[in-house]
C-alpha cells in the first residue's frame, strides 16, 4: 500500500471533488433561488437532476470500465464533468433571464461525466490491492475522501458566494481538470485486456446471474446505501434551509454550522474503515449499529426539534456519525465480496443506488419543510427499516469472520 500512495492520493482526489461539485451547492441554494426568483423544488432540482442522470449512466460506465479500463473511463468522466460544469457557470453569468435552465442543462451534463468517476474508483481500489486489509483501508480512505468533501464544501461553497453568487458553479472544470491531471500522471492499473470483459448481452446475461447468484446480502447493501444518502443530503438541504429562515445564520457562518454533522460522518468514515479490516462480520455489526444511532437520533430529533439549535446539531452531529460508520464498511462488503471480473459492473450499481438517495433527499425535503416533524419521523423509519435488513440479510460467512 505504501509503494501505491500517490496512486491511492490521486484517486482520492476524485470523490473530494466531485462531492464538492455537488455540496458546494447546498448553503447557496436559498441564495440562488432569491437571485433567480425560483421556487423550492426548482432549487431542489439542481441537485436531483446532477444525481438523476448519474443513476441511468453509472451501470454503463461500470460494464464499460469492466471492457475498456477504468482508467480510461475515469479521465473520460472528469472531462465531461468539466464540460457540463463550464455550461452552468458560463450560464449563470451570461445569461439572466435563463440562468436557470442553463444550469440544469448543465447539471445534467456534468452528471453524466459524474457517473464516470466516482463509482470507478471502488473497482480500481479492488483491482489495485490484493490484500483484504490493503482493499479496507483503502476504501476507507477514499470514503473519508468523499466524506472530507462534504465537511469543506459547504465553508467552501459559502465563501465563493460571497464572492459571485454562481462562482461555486464556475470553479467546478478547474477542479476536474486538476483531478483529470492527478489521475494521468499518478494512477497506474493493472493491465487490462478488452477481451476480457463479455458483449453487452453477454454483460446483461452474467449480471442477472450474479445478482441471482449473491441474492438478499447484495440487494440490502443497494438499499442501505440509497437510504443513508437519501437521508444525509435530505436534512443537510432541512438545515441550510432552517439556518438561513429561523436563525439567519448565512454565508461562512452557515458554511461553518453545516460542517459539524459533515464532520462526524467523515471522522466516524475514517475510524471504520481503520477498524473493519478483512472481517466481514465486523462489517455488518457497524453497519447496523451506525443505522441504530442515525435511526434514534432522528427520532430524538422529530421529539424535540424545536428546543435549542445547539440541541439539533448535537443530534445531527451524532446521527452523522452512524452514517459515517456505515458507508466504509458496505463499500468494503459489496467490493470484497464480488469477484474482480464483476466488480465495475457491480459496484456501479451500487452508486446508482446511492446516487438515488442523493436525487431524492433535497427534494423529498424541499416538499415537507413545513412538517419537519414528520420528516424526521420518516428517516427514522426508513433508518429502523435499513438497520433491520442489514441485521438479518448481510450473513457473511464464517470463514470470512
Amino acid at each position: 500500500m505504501e509503494k501505491k500512495k500517490w496512486d491511492l492520493a490521486a484517486l482520492a482526489s476524485i470523490p473530494l471533488i466531485m462531492t464538492l461539485a455537488n455540496s458546494m451547492l447546498i448553503p447557496v441554494l436559498p441564495l440562488m433561488q432569491k437571485k433567480m426568483a425560483i421556487t423550492g423544488i426548482q432549487t431542489s432540482l439542481i441537485i436531483t437532476v446532477y444525481a438523476a442522470i448519474s443513476i441511468l449512466c453509472i451501470p454503463i460506465a461500470g460494464y464499460l470500465s469492466d471492457k475498456h479500463g477504468r482508467k480510461k473511463i475515469i479521465l473520460i468522466g472528469l472531462s465531461i464533468t468539466a464540460i457540463g460544469g463550464a455550461i452552468s457557470g458560463l450560464g449563470a453569468w451570461l445569461l439572466s433571464s435563463s440562468a436557470y435552465w442553463t444550469i440544469l442543462a448543465g447539471r445534467f451534463v456534468q452528471g453524466i461525466g459524474a457517473a464516470g468517476a466516482f463509482p470507478i474508483v471502488l473497482p480500481i481500489v479492488g483491482d489495485m490491492f490484493k490484500s483484504d486489509d490493503e482493499v479496507s483501508n483503502s476504501l476507507g480512505i477514499i470514503e473519508t475522501s468523499n466524506t472530507f468533501g462534504k465537511v469543506v464544501s459547504p465553508v467552501l461553497g459559502s465563501a465563493l458566494a460571497m464572492v459571485v453568487w454562481y462562482l461555486p458553479l464556475a470553479v467546478i472544470p478547474f477542479l476536474s481538470i486538476l483531478s483529470m491531471a492527478a489521475v494521468a500522471i499518478l494512477v497506474k492499473t493493472p493491465k487490462q485486456q478488452e477481451s476480457e470483459a463479455p458483449g453487452f448481452r453477454e454483460f446483461l446475461r452474467g449480471l442477472k446471474d450474479t445478482l441471482a447468484r449473491n441474492g438478499l446480502w447484495l440487494y440490502a447493501i443497494f438499499l442501505i446505501g440509497c437510504m443513508a444518502m437519501f437521508i444525509m443530503f435530505g436534512f443537510l438541504y432541512y438545515l441550510s434551509n432552517t439556518l438561513e429562515d429561523e436563525y439567519s445564520i448565512k454565508n461562512i457562518q452557515k458554511g461553518l454550522v453545516l460542517a459539524i454533522p459533515l464532520f462526524a460522518i467523515c471522522s466516524s468514515s475514517f475510524a471504520a474503515g481503520k477498524i473493519i479490516g478483512k472481517k466481514k462480520n465486523v462489517m455488518k455489526w457497524f453497519t447496523v449499529i451506525g443505522l441504530a444511532v442515525l435511526s434514534a437520533t432522528m427520532i430524538v430529533c422529530g421529539l424535540h426539534r424545536s428546543d435549542t439549535l445547539v440541541w439539533l446539531i448535537v443530534l445531527l452531529f451524532l446521527g452523522g456519525m452512524g452514517i459515517g460508520m456505515s458507508l466504509p464498511s458496505l463499500d468494503a462488503l459489496i467490493t470484497e465480496g464480488i469477484e474482480k471480473k464483476e466488480r465495475g459492473t457491480i459496484t456501479s450499481l451500487y452508486s446508482s443506488a446511492r446516487f438515488i438517495g442523493v436525487a431524492g433527499g433535497p427534494l423529498v425535503a424541499s416538499t415537507l419543510m413545513k412538517q419537519e416533524r414528520w420528516l424526521f419521523y420518516m428517516f427514522a423509519a426508513i433508518g429502523i427499516v435499513c438497520c433491520l435488513v442489514a441485521l438479518f440479510a448481510i450473513k457473511p460467512k464464517k470463514a470470512d469472520e
